[in-house]
């Protein structure tokens, strides 16, 4: 088994706060946060001083420091200002790969040859970043791109050899700042930060609290016992690759180009045609069976320049990660070529797979994961919104409340996935708890609610009902047909907007309930018969018959009881 190649790496912390200081021209010496569904996802040295840390909410951030600037969280911002610490590093040093907005890597063993040492390309590295794009910067340098991020969060220089040492004694925890997987971050795969997390909590339960220790066990019991992702971090906990090295040759005719006639200025302009190459690019590798994992993004100018940069990603590129990739590209090289009235446009646009794997080794589309049907829904929703308009294709987000109708939200296709509105996170008094109802209607649909004596029941003192539900009737018509409660939950009073003399007086309260199946049919051990109307109704639950061996969510509101939910 073949050692991983020594790698430098070089860091800038807290770049998503760096990038939005520089832009708003904020004095670099406030306190600063970069916010995303009202958390707090990076945060300046200054802030984290006075007690800010990531994952609070913005309310209390603001408390804890009144003086916060607070940031939206902008991954084409973070792209475009992160191009000069690129252009910097690659005037020391060629073959830089950007695997985030942040962090570069690159060979260690051509710069140490030619400068007599790691330790002093590390020093002229930050020196000339420093001078160049006028950030601060750390560099690290081990074996493998994951020890080597490690190492440049900690200023280190890991001897040839010594990374699994290196490795040992840190938290698995560690294994979130994978690039790709460490979340909030710009190219972040959500699905595998979210699969991370789920391991490190499942290895800390195991009593596996270092990566040393998980390191210690044998691949073949990981490889039995966890997935394909687990596989990989127990490899990066070995201090090996986070895959093994490919031997494969890349076809040229994979490298795809696109000639830009007249030549791009504009960022929109950019944007587009990034779209429709990376189209081409996926529809080249998926006829090879290949994915790639690293991207090469050049460019030629109308004077004749050649740009080039190379992207890194742990996760294969899905089409819309290599749009957004190439579009921060094109971003930063337009931006800093806007400031000089000679430069002119791009006038070639080319992709180049750096690096393949097998598009096998994906498991594609099994329970959620990035497949090939997602990705031609995906598609298929962004010619809609060609058509239609982006405003009308929308999709639904968690947001705040208490119903279960308050609590989804409807954002525009391909609009950051975040609610509008009330915070999904802050405290709602009367909310129901988990499980959700499978179906909502758009309007609640009436219902009678009765005792074991045939009275209705209603709201009695203290969010307390009269009596127990032991019938529902759906309708308004008494002569309906109804079906027996076999099991009920709750009552969850909803106080309402108490102080909004608009809203309704009372508030609500709401049941759950259970509806047995016809107790003749069941005793003679025969299977009810099914509502031979029951598949015409136009609402999820029409009839009285529609409620036998339902789960319901009932709400009484204003003096009368209706159905909000369905549960299958």
């Amino acid at each position: 088994m073949s050692a991983p190649a020594r790698v430098l790496a070089l860091w800038c912390p807290d770049w998503p706060v760096v990038a939005g200081v520089l832009e708003a021209g904020l004095p670099p010496a406030r306190p600063a946060a970069v916010l995303a569904s009202h958390r707090v996802v990076a945060c300046s040295a200054t802030a984290r001083a006075q007690g800010i840390r990531r994952g609070l909410r913005r309310r209390e951030a603001q408390a804890r420091c009144p003086d916060l600037a607070v940031l939206a969280r902008d991954p084409e911002r973070d792209a475009r200002c992160f191009e000069p610490v690129a252009a910097a590093v690659e005037e020391l040093a060629p073959g830089v790969e950007v695997v985030r907005p942040g962090l570069v890597a690159l060979s260690a063993r051509g710069p140490a040859r030619y400068f007599g040492g790691e330790e002093v390309v590390a020093e002229r590295l930050v020196d000339h970043v420093a001078a160049r794009a006028r950030v601060e910067c750390q560099v690290g340098v081990a074996d493998g791109l994951f020890a080597a991020g490690l190492a440049a969060r900690r200023s280190l220089l890991v001897p040839p050899g010594e990374t699994p040492a290196f490795l040992a004694p840190l938290p698995v925890t560690e294994l979130e700042l994978e690039p790709g997987v460490e979340p909030d971050t710009a190219g972040a795969d959500d699905h595998a930060s979210a699969t991370r997390a789920e391991l490190i909590g499942l290895l800390r339960r195991l009593g596996l609290t270092t990566l040393g220790a998980f390191a210690d066990l044998s691949p073949t019991d990981v490889a039995s016992r966890f997935d394909a992702a687990a596989v990989r971090a127990h490899r990066l906990a070995r201090g090996l690759d986070e895959r093994p090295p490919s031997r494969r040759r890349i076809p040229d005719e994979l490298t795809v180009e696109l000639p830009l006639d007249p030549p791009v200025d504009r960022v929109d302009a950019a944007a587009f045609a990034a779209r429709s190459l990376s189209e081409r690019l996926h529809e080249a590798l998926g006829r090879a069976g290949l994915a790639c994992t690293r991207l090469g993004v050049q460019a030629r100018t109308t004077e004749g320049d050649e740009l080039a940069r190379v992207w890194r990603c742990a996760e294969p590129l899905t089409p819309h990660g290599t749009a957004d990739r190439v579009r921060w590209q094109l971003e930063g090289w337009l931006s800093r070529r806007a400031g000089n009235s000679r430069d002119g446009g791009l006038t070639v646009l080319r992709l180049v797979p750096e690096e393949v794997v097998d598009a096998g080794r994906l498991q594609l589309g099994l329970w959620g994961e990035v497949g090939v049907a997602d990705e031609r829904a995906v598609r298929a929703l962004v010619r809609v919104q060609g058509l239609l308009g982006p405003e009308e294709v929308l999709t639904g987000v968690p947001g705040g409340g208490r119903g279960p109708g308050e609590r989804i939200r409807l954002v525009p296709w391909g609009d950051e996935r975040t609610p509008r509105g009330a915070d999904p996170e802050a405290p709602w008094p009367g909310a129901l708890p988990a499980p959700s109802p499978a179906r909502v209607p758009p309007e609640p649909l009436p219902a009678r609610v009765l005792d074991a004596d045939g009275v209705p029941v209603r709201t009695a003192s203290r969010g307390r009902l009269t009596a127990p539900p032991a019938h529902v009737a759906l309708g308004t018509d008494p002569s309906a047909p109804t079906a027996p409660v076999r099991a009920w939950g709750g009552p969850w009073p909803d106080p309402g907007r108490w102080w909004d003399p608009r809203a309704v007086a009372g508030g609500s309260l709401r049941v759950q309930v259970v509806c047995s199946t016809d107790a003749d049919e069941i005793a003679a051990g025969r299977d009810p018969e099914p509502d031979p109307v029951a598949d015409l109704a136009p609402d999820p639950v029409a009839s009285g018959a529609d409620a036998v061996g339902r789960a319901l969510l009932l709400v009484h509101r204003d003096g009368r009881w209706a159905v909000e939910g369905i549960y299958d």
